[in-house]
């Protein structure tokens, strides 16, 4: 693996950088080195969205796609081949504001004025997107703007004025994108071969899985990193020395997400979480909330949902949902290849069953009934961008109004993400009634003995985990159940 400088295009140019620690931020560099101070820092941990950038990088037909991140967060070397727009991109040479900036001021949509930027660079990464839709295509709407901005937090204007501007910046005259020069420069850059940087403890970016696995098997101490919306909070919160670093955000093969011959689906370990939650809820529309309310865009478009699961935290999102959905995880060691069930990986708090030199390459999702349900229900203290104090996913499968088969799979109510087995034994051939709803509710005392924290207590949590079973009966019953329109507060806002 060749040994290079950072070499990526920011501000016109190709920049190139072999000075920096690999896990400097790209936020600190951005300040620090290229003094493109417009970009802020606030919270430092991916939650403020102050530090709000936009990626650019070429798809495998060759077109720009454009993405918003946290410069936080982001660790430099994995700029590498790709384009940084910060808020200074974004004023014209002539010094006229853009459609955004111009809508921000007309509008009123800032006061202390630091959060905007990120809020400002939030709304250029979606007026980019509707710019390059048909002509016709219907703006976003108001909630549509509140999706986009939710990991965007302003503490001064209550945010109806920024949706105010979010509406406005279509109104005003376009102006375009020039995004020749961009795919220029990003072809020049795509690198022939593996990515290395620094000495010693480095990174490396193998471009393929087979390189990936060989330089796994001959480095196992090394720490994998995804889309480091967990090892970026080690470095900045806790100062750790996370020592030689293997990015598998170059593998294009694990950020494939692909349809199986069977009608399940594989889903790469390096795919994105906003592809994967996407890809989910195309399959089971129930789950668009979670989707919507799992962190905030910028962290599901840098995060991975392979990094999610095999990082193991009982709070994940991802794994009761797959859990729910009959997943298995897709293990390899060199050239071996291993699967095993989603509820069989997790051993304790933070462990798995990953050998030393194994990495997680795919998570499978086998083709279900049509007959099964499935919900998933979000307890937190914010509504978006918040950790989940309690999750529930669950599918279900009637023969009539007789449970066939049922997961209760819950995050936050034990030291791993684990399933209710038996909340579920008590249904199985059951009728699926509201008295058999309570006896679940009932048995999962026998399943669980959540703790409690700052995010809430066992008391509460275990409450909220059976009155969740009341609600995904009302949603699932045989005779009448209710919309999902009647039971979320999302669905009707």
């Amino acid at each position: 693996m060749s040994t290079r400088p950072i070499r990526f295009f920011h501000r016109g140019q190709i920049v190139e950088v072999d000075d920096a620690a690999p896990t400097r931020s790209v936020l600190d560099w951005l300040r620090e080195d290229a003094h493109c101070t417009g970009t802020k820092e606030g919270c430092n941990e991916g939650d403020c969205g102050a530090c709000t950038v936009v990626v650019g990088e070429l798809d495998a037909g060759g077109q720009l796609q454009l993405a918003t991140t946290n410069a936080c967060i982001q660790f430099l070397p994995t700029l590498d081949g790709k384009a940084l727009f910060t808020v200074e991109d974004l004023k014209s040479p002539e010094g006229a504001l853009h459609p955004v900036q111009q809508a921000m001021v007309e509008c009123h949509g800032s006061q202390c004025g630091f959060c905007t930027p990120g809020f400002v660079m939030s709304m250029w990464s979606l007026y980019q997107h509707h710019q390059g839709r048909p002509a016709g295509a219907p703006r976003p709407t108001r909630r549509e703007l509140a999706d986009e901005l939710s990991g965007n937090l302003c503490r001064c204007t209550g945010y109806r004025p920024i949706l105010d501007a979010g509406e406005r910046m279509f109104e005003l005259p376009a102006v375009p994108f020039e995004a020749a020069p961009v795919v220029e420069a990003l072809q020049s850059l795509r690198p022939p071969m593996s990515f290395g940087y620094g000495r010693g403890a480095g990174f490396h970016a193998p471009r393929t899985l087979d390189e990936l696995a060989a330089l796994r098997e001959r480095l196992p101490q090394a720490r994998l990193l995804a889309g480091s919306t967990d090892i970026g909070l080690w470095v900045n919160k806790q100062f750790r020395d996370v020592g030689t670093l293997i990015y598998v955000g170059a593998v294009e093969e694990l950020r494939r997400i692909e349809p199986r011959e069977d009608g399940g689906l594989w889903i790469g370990a390096a795919a994105s979480l906003e592809d994967a939650w996407q890809a989910l809820a195309q399959r089971h529309p129930a789950l668009t909330e979670t989707w919507l309310r799992f962190a905030s865009p910028p962290i599901r478009r840098a995060g991975t949902m392979g990094g999610n699961v095999a990082n193991g935290s009982p709070i994940g999102d991802s794994a009761p949902v797959l859990m729910a959905l009959d997943a298995q995880i897709e293990l390899r060691r060199g050239e071996r290849v291993r699967t095993m069930d989603l509820t069989e990986f997790y051993v304790d708090y933070m462990k798995n069953r990953l050998e030393a030199g194994e990495f997680v390459q795919a998570l499978r999702l086998p083709a279900l009934p049509a007959t099964r349900q499935v919900r998933a229900y979000k307890i937190s203290k914010r509504f978006d961008c918040d950790i989940s104090a309690l999750l529930l996913a669950a599918s279900i499968e009637l023969d009539g109004d007789t449970v066939r088969s049922v997961r209760l799979a819950y995050g936050g109510m034990a030291a791993i993400v684990k399933r209710a087995t038996t909340a579920e034994a008590a249904l199985v051939g059951r009728p699926w009634t509201e008295a058999a709803a309570a006896t679940a509710a009932q048995a999962l005392e026998q399943d669980f003995k959540p703790l409690t924290d700052m995010r809430a207590s066992a008391a509460y949590r275990m409450q909220v985990a059976q009155n969740l079973l009341q609600r995904f009966w009302l949603e699932t019953r045989h005779d009448a159940p209710l919309p999902i329109a009647q039971t979320s507060v999302f669905a009707i806002a």
